[in-house]
């Protein structure tokens, strides 16, 4: 996702990034790579934390007296810009939740801010963020049903596609319906208002069928893409290979996301 969201920004942006596995960053072009984390901050006035949440703490210690007023904007599954702030301080914090599609410009991103960020900030991150799909702005207890629909959803899409062996490029009209329709219900059930719970699963399902049609991936590949070991994709698709509906993969998904914040 680091990767996807740098090279997307970049062709409005300028862009530095580090990678302490520095064979993730050779194919990228007009981009600048810093050898550490204290040379990105010396060049950085906004910070993107792509971050897994086992590596967050280090990071964020790494980065904490160092930071001189620069927006963080981080967009890790279940840590609240409450922790950040915790570790941080008063840091003017964005949190961000994209999905996969953002590897074609196609993104569900939903966006909150912290308690020091400042209204011109939430305006930049989606601005910033528009470059990858379409943004919807949420209050932050509304983020981990987010990243159970928007986040985790495209996975039960391409689940089915890999079932059914259905072709990206031919899904019919009724096939993209129902799963707006189970979509929506699984925004439902993790607490959305209908018109919110819609305008998700319109949008993560037209983004995950247009994401598939690439073809960059089989629908089994771009699954895999979603799904990190012990992390909320994981819970909810546990549910969905048991049979279980969309609506209940979504609550294990969410719940999935309380338990990362809490740890």
């Amino acid at each position: 996702m680091g990767q996807a969201i740098a090279e997307r920004i970049n062709t409005r942006y300028e862009v530095c990034v580090f990678e302490k596995d520095r064979a993730k960053t050779k194919g990228l072009i007009g981009i600048t790579v810093a050898a550490d984390i204290g040379q990105l901050l010396k060049v950085s006035r906004v910070v993107i934390l792509a971050i897994k949440p086992q590596d967050f703490d280090l990071v964020l210690e790494q980065i904490k007296g160092n930071l001189k007023d620069k927006l963080v904007i981080s967009i890790a599954a279940g840590i609240t810009t409450d922790y950040i702030q915790k570790i941080l301080g008063k840091a003017r914090v964005v949190r961000v939740m994209p999905n996969l599609a953002a590897k074609v410009g196609q993104s569900t991103t939903t966006i909150c801010k912290g308690a020091y960020a400042k209204a011109g900030d939430l305006k930049f991150a989606g601005a910033l963020f528009e470059v990858l799909g379409a943004v919807f702005l949420l209050a932050e207890e509304m983020m981990d049903a987010a990243t159970a629909i928007s986040g985790s959803g495209p996975a039960y899409i391409f689940y089915d596609m890999e079932i059914h062996r259905r072709d990206p490029l031919q899904i019919s009209e009724e096939i993209k319906q129902e799963y707006i329709r189970q979509l929506k219900e699984a925004a439902l059930a993790v607490g959305f208002d209908p018109q919110t719970a819609q305008d998700l699963a319109i949008s993560t399902t037209v983004s995950s069928i247009s994401l598939a049609a690439q073809r960059l991936a089989t629908p089994e590949q771009l699954r895999r893409m979603v799904t990190s070991p012990g992390g909320t994709t994981e819970a909810a698709l546990q549910v969905i290979f048991a049979k279980g509906p969309w609506s209940e993969a979504a609550k294990a998904a969410k719940e999935r996301a309380a338990q990362l914040a809490k740890k």
